[in-house]
């Protein structure tokens, strides 16, 4: 159900106070127990592999939490999950996307065979970061998971780690597909789109700062929980094989 206006905002300042509180404390702590916080956050990021990114080491990413980037992207991303509109086994939103040639459609056509995706009868895998969707049918499970597990360019718009994918915010349209086209670069066998600039997938799905979607005949059969945190492709790889089988 749809909050109300005036209750809508007494959430956002709740959860205003709650990440304000959070950056903090999170300041004090790391300020006065810099070992046992760095201890604590690489616990954390070895449940998502984050720690074993050859690409980029803790020292790349741990200073960067509980800066004022972090505060507004956590802030942003709280926000935004207020208004999340997806549950398993309801709709999924028919949201408008835009392909990596300018072609818009909708999340739907994908699951309708058209605009190159297929047959309704396959059930697609939707991982959603910031404002891009990478979709893959049920017989790629496999390679949605190993997918799921690439070094991806940072899309957090103001809070990223060093020696990460440069990308400044998108001001335009054409902004968000040069930024997606640096996906390519990683050959992903599976149409890739965008997010119009109004952000709709992104705000319908709660999708900040990712998020996996699988997607049948226009229903969400399962919704992951928020990364990178919560992020387990091997829980779609589960439900992608049993749909298979």
């Amino acid at each position: 159900m749809e909050l109300p206006l005036p209750g809508l905002w007494l959430k956002r300042l709740w959860v205003l106070f709650q990440v304000a509180l959070h950056v903090a404390m999170g300041k004090v702590l790391m300020t006065l127990f810099p070992g046992r916080v760095k201890q604590d956050i690489l616990a954390m990021s070895q449940k998502t592999g984050m720690a074993k990114n050859p690409h980029f080491s803790h020292e790349n990413w741990i200073p960067t939490f509980f800066s004022a980037q972090y505060f507004w992207f956590v802030l942003k991303v709280r926000w935004q999950r207020l208004e999340d509109k997806t549950e398993e086994g309801g709709l999924a939103p028919n949201c408008p996307v835009v392909s990596l040639s300018g072609q818009r459609c909708h999340i739907w056509d994908f699951m309708q065979g058209q605009e190159g995706g297929p047959s309704s009868r396959g059930a697609w895998t939707w991982a959603l970061k910031g404002g891009g969707q990478v979709g893959w049918k049920v017989q790629d499970a496999a390679k949605c998971c190993l997918w799921g597990l690439l070094p991806g360019p940072s899309l957090l718009d103001g809070w990223a780690f060093k020696n990460n994918v440069d990308i400044k915010n998108h001001q335009n349209l054409q902004d968000r597909l040069r930024a997606a086209h640096l996906l390519l670069d990683r050959s992903p066998q599976c149409p890739v789109v965008v997010d119009t600039m109004k952000n709709q997938s992104s705000r319908l799905y709660a999708a900040l700062p990712e998020r996996l979607y699988v997607l049948q005949a226009g229903r969400i059969l399962y919704k992951g929980k928020p990364g990178p945190w919560n992020y387990h492709p091997e829980e779609v790889r589960a439900v992608l094989e049993k749909l298979h089988s």
